[in-house]
């Protein structure tokens, strides 16, 4: 899978949408707490790793793998359009275990919101993650979705990463 840098304007679009004065975050419960995570039809494992995660950003970086490689049919590759259709932020919440504890909406788009419920769908989709007992708490980190004209997805740690 290949990533593109974004654009200078698109880097400044979406670092002004990510860091503007939204709404309240919105819980969107996925399950309770110690609860076993549900086993999802279609999903597929991701990249075997040499062994648990060393950091945060190595964590998402794995979790992010994951929800491209279930969501094949709902992702794009190539540059990023400028301006980007929507962007929904959400910050995950995980057991120990790597299941999801919640999901909360931290940043509702204007325009094409129903690109929130695809994006918790992809992540319930790629559930559950590796472990994470062994990080520092709290077990929880954001991620941004850029949704093209198509409403297909990339992820901001991807295109940032490469």
């Amino acid at each position: 899978m290949r990533f593109t840098r974004l654009p200078a304007t698109a880097s400044a679009a979406l670092l002004a949408a990510c860091t503007a004065p939204g709404p309240a975050p919105i819980p969107a419960t996925v399950g309770t707490p110690g609860a076993q995570p549900a086993v999802v039809a279609g999903a597929r494992p991701s990249r075997s790793h040499a062994g648990p995660a060393r950091s945060w950003d190595e964590y998402k970086l794995r979790v992010a793998q994951r929800i491209m490689e279930a969501s094949p049919g709902e992702t794009f590759e190539g540059v990023l359009p400028d301006p980007l259709q929507s962007i929904p932020v959400l910050q995950i919440q995980l057991n120990r275990d790597g299941s999801l504890r919640n999901v909360t909406v931290l940043r509702v788009p204007r325009q094409s919101p129903q690109t929130v419920d695809m994006a918790i769908r992809a992540i319930r989709r790629a559930a559950p993650f590796e472990p994470v007992g062994h990080l520092p708490r709290p077990w929880q980190f954001s991620e941004t979705f850029l949704y093209n004209d198509d409403l297909k997805f990339q992820l901001r740690t991807l295109v940032e990463a490469h």
